[in-house]
């Protein structure tokens, strides 16, 4: 059986584990958040007091780190080495650091493996910065989600206020940018988007509109 694979990448804040999670439930496809993942990792380097730019110290760490998914409740659950982190994954600190060790070819390389694996045993749908390009290069409908720096900033302000976190809307939009530079630059599968991907600016969109819009792609990708 031949399953289907959407591919969204982009640029950090620009919605792609909200729509992809609303696409995957519409679809009843699996949602693979590989972001997550990457998230995951980076709070093991962080609770064993490893710096971003050790290299050495990140690549042995690679070989003592195990990252699974599970479904919980119709919930994807991250598990690493056995505990269920998915609540402690999301703050600034760990988004940062998988950002800044995703650089490493050996950490890429241990999770793309087992998203590879997904893709051949599901229909799913997963978001990242190189999923088009690197991860699912073969995927059915790839897109490339994206909005300007201002919208990306202002989006993630308004989510840590909404919790209670004070935050500086300026110093965001800086991560923001800087981020983006080093997903782009880095050297191995930088984020780009893919020749056959379809390009969607959510600037001015809601999520739903953003949503409906790649349903549409994989409707007439499906006739």
């Amino acid at each position: 059986m031949k399953y289907f694979s959407i591919a969204i990448d982009g640029p950090a804040g620009a919605g792609k584990s909200t729509i992809a999670k609303i696409i995957a439930k519409k679809l009843s496809f699996i949602y693979v958040d590989t972001g997550a993942m990457y998230r995951a990792m980076a709070l093991y380097f962080i609770r064993n007091n490893i710096m971003a730019d050790d290299k050495d110290k990140i690549e042995e760490a690679c070989n003592l780190v195990d990252i699974s998914i599970e479904y919980m409740d119709g919930e994807q659950q991250i598990i690493l080495n056995g505990e269920n982190v998915t609540g402690l994954i999301r703050t600034e600190e760990v988004g940062n650091m998988a950002s800044a060790c995703s650089v490493y070819s050996k950490v890429r390389l241990k999770l793309v493996e087992l998203q590879r694996s997904l893709a051949e045993k599901s229909n799913v749908v997963m978001d990242g910065r190189d999923i088009g390009t690197y991860v699912l290069p073969n995927a059915n409908l790839k897109i490339y989600l994206t909005a300007s720096s201002k919208e990306r900033a202002k989006r993630r302000y308004l989510e840590l206020i909404n919790k209670g976190i004070s935050a500086d809307i300026d110093n965001i939009e800086k991560d923001i940018i800087d981020r983006d530079n080093r997903d782009m630059n880095r050297e191995f599968a930088p984020l780009k988007q893919a020749e056959d991907a379809i390009v969607i600016d959510s600037s001015n969109m809601t999520i739903d509109e953003v949503a409906d819009s790649i349903i549409k792609y994989y409707e007439k990708s499906v006739k």
